[in-house]
């Protein structure tokens, strides 16, 4: 359920501009995420989707820029913020457990000097529960599949607490298993009042996912609840000769679009 405009916005961004050896990855971002929806950003490759969330989470340097958290900057709120990272971008042979890569989650709160306990031990194999992976705990990373270690880390980032979560195309490389065990778990953190920012590429499955939308290609195309931002028009905008549409329907919602 979309919160009301007069509700504190979980996510502000203003004037954020990023850039690549002189080169606008994203130019002009401004948005308000509210709180308590699963919002999809959805564009084109290259369009800087992964290059926003981790501008956001002051992983990559920008131009300018504002970003408020709740309200206050992203560095007075680490604690409150959740990241998966792209599945990708994790070196999977590093010699660990799943146990531990869901424990390392609570170090924000415990600081890198103090070991975790039996209490944090819990926390993590109540995360991983949650996940369907606790039988697997102690495998070493580099055993499990693709859809379990996406699993891992998402449980990393649910031990972490978080009130906002941003996550990095969480279901691509995936077995549908997973995929719709990785979306029911967002809608019930989603229902508990939690914030989920996911960046998404398949259009077949967005107005399925998703109550809020951002449509982007280095600029926002189109921001808002998903019905209206999920337009034909948008779409075109957004991905030029890129994009088959299927239908000529004024609204997509399901089935919903697809890049060739």
């Amino acid at each position: 359920m979309v919160t009301s405009a007069s509700a504190e916005p979980a996510l502000s961004i203003n004037n954020l501009t990023v850039s690549y050896h002189n080169q606008p990855v994203l130019w002009d971002i401004n948005l308000d995420i509210p709180a308590g929806v699963m919002a999809g950003i959805v564009g084109p490759n290259g369009a800087g989707k992964s290059t926003l969330i981790k501008s956001l989470l002051g992983l990559v340097p920008s131009l300018s820029g504002e970003v408020l958290v709740h309200g206050k900057p992203y560095a007075a709120q680490r604690k409150r913020v959740g990241y998966v990272p792209q599945r990708s971008s994790v070196d999977w042979d590093f010699p660990t457990t799943a146990l531990d890569v869901v424990t390392m989650g609570l170090y924000g709160r415990l600081g890198w000097f103090k070991r975790p306990g039996r209490r944090e031990r819990k926390e993590a194999m109540d995360a991983l529960d949650m996940v369907s992976m606790s039988e697997l705990a102690h495998r070493q990373i580099s055993q499990l599949s693709g859809g379990q270690q996406q699993r891992v880390f998402l449980a990393r980032a649910l031990v972490q607490q978080a009130d906002v979560y941003f996550l990095d195309e969480p279901m691509a490389g995936v077995d549908a298993t997973t995929e719709r065990a990785i979306i029911d778990i967002l809608r019930r953190l989603r229902d508990a009042g939690k914030t989920l920012i996911v960046v998404h590429h398949d259009l077949q499955t967005v107005g399925t996912y998703f109550d809020w939308l951002l449509l982007l290609n280095v600029r926002v195309i189109a921001s808002g609840d998903a019905k209206d931002v999920f337009k034909i028009d948008n779409l075109r905008q957004a991905y030029g000769g890129q994009i088959a549409l299927l239908g000529d329907h004024e609204s997509l919602t399901f089935p919903a679009s697809k890049v060739t």
